[in-house]
């Protein structure tokens, strides 16, 4: 229900319009919580329409259509809800930015009791006032997108990990290029003015640049790596509905992995090394030590290794008749379910309803919709290395191909499979 506050509409707890973040977050969690209590309504055999409850194949036929159509509307609320999130972060984003700044001078402040105030820490107070406002510039530009974390977010509409260490280097850097500016325009002498300028020299931020130049690279040949792979089918990549702090450390399905932890973990190590050196000597830019610097290349290297070496083209293996307990062994024909094995069928991060109901399998010239099988908490029906269907009547008797077709659009091999005749 909507009232008025301040000339503006604002909405109640119980909002699901989605006009504001609450309600379509509050939408969504009302719908899958729907959803769950209607899967697992149908695993137990409940809510079944008489009319299909004589056949084992027009039920599950039933179930699957049903629970497809509950998915959508599940999708359709968490696409709203990640588009009123994006939109609502940005203001977000602009006071943690103006909060930092704030840390700083509180810092700044204490630790100037009993050592006086400099030159350093009011230029770096500066610095800080400045990066903060280009800051939220940039962010409200982008607040559609998320504010500040619109440029690490992805094309799949996740939180890119090389993108987040790249940034945060250049923001570093930035910050402390305008540390010495501001400590050479408050410089009165020419030995000071000299002193400072090289602090900029390449002699002492040599180890600081190439660590800047190794993450700068490695974001943009990432991005690169993910479009070609996609683009040459070896790769698949599902969208998220929304960006997720998690991102940074997992792969699409929400696993931790090797490769990001390690590269994540490395670069805060080297940030927070460099930020101490320009606190101790603010007169210069920071000088990594090269051991440093190329244990940051080093884990650099392995995250774009681990990105050459994910995914992969998804692979049939064998195709069989599915066969129950008691049912005398035969060939394949129309009507009998078929158990395709194999690998990759659902790309990660597709585990949600609404996409296992996009994969298809095409059987000669017939394309046939996974049916969802529903347990509680869950599906049996697809899975990633196991797909059963049943042979439509419109597959010709005869030799035939079977290929699978995943949530993500690519295709797999095929495999010829003999259907006969009653």
């Amino acid at each position: 229900m909507a009232v008025q506050v301040e000339g503006r509409d604002t909405h109640e707890s119980g909002c699901t319009c989605g006009d504001c973040p609450y309600g379509a977050r509050e939408g969504h969690r009302r719908a899958v919580a729907a959803f769950v209590a209607r899967r697992d309504e149908l695993a137990a055999g409940e809510g079944l329409p008489a009319a299909v409850a004589h056949s084992a194949g027009a039920t599950r036929q039933w179930v699957s259509d049903e629970l497809t159509q509950s998915a959508g509307l599940v999708a359709a609320r968490g696409r709203a809800e990640g588009q009123a999130w994006r939109t609502a972060l940005w203001p977000r984003t602009r006071y943690a930015v103006w909060a930092a700044a704030g840390l700083l001078l509180v810092v700044q402040a204490l630790t100037a009791i009993g050592a006086g105030w400099t030159t350093a820490r009011t230029a770096g107070l500066v610095a800080a006032v400045v990066s903060a406002g280009l800051l939220t510039a940039a962010a409200w530009l982008h607040r559609a997108r998320g504010g500040v974390l619109a440029p690490l977010i992805g094309e799949d509409n996740r939180l890119s990990t090389s993108r987040a260490v790249a940034l945060t280097f250049v923001l570093f850097t930035v910050f402390a290029v305008l540390v010495l500016a501001g400590e050479l325009a408050g410089a009165s002498g020419h030995g000071d003015r000299d002193a400072l300028i090289d602090g900029l020299g390449l002699a002492r931020g040599a180890g600081a640049v190439t660590v800047l130049a190794v993450v700068c690279a490695v974001a943009v040949l990432v991005r690169r790596v993910v479009a070609v792979r996609v683009l040459g089918q070896r790769l698949q990549k599902v969208p998220a509905d929304r960006p997720r702090a998690a991102d940074l450390l997992t792969d699409d399905a929400g696993r931790a992995t090797f490769t990001d932890v390690q590269y994540v973990v490395v670069c805060a190590v080297a940030l927070v090394f460099a930020a101490v050196r320009l606190a101790r000597r603010p007169e210069q830019v920071p000088d990594l030590p090269w051991t440093l610097a190329l244990l940051v290349v080093v884990s650099a290297l392995t995250y774009l290794a681990g990105k050459y070496a994910e995914g992969g083209r998804p692979v049939i293996l064998s195709v069989v008749r599915a066969r129950e307990a008691g049912d005398l062994d035969a060939p394949i024909r129309t009507g009998d379910d078929i158990e395709i094995r194999g690998a990759g069928f659902v790309p990660p991060g597709a585990g949600g309803a609404d996409l296992l109901a996009r994969l298809v399998v095409r059987i000669g010239p017939v394309h046939v919709h996974v049916p969802l099988v529903p347990v509680p908490g869950g599906f049996t029906n697809p899975s990633d290395t196991v797909l059963t269907v049943p042979v439509p009547v419109d597959v010709e008797p005869g030799r035939v191909e079977v290929q699978v077709v995943t949530a993500a659009g690519l295709e797999t091999n095929s495999r010829a499979i003999d259907v006969v005749t009653d």
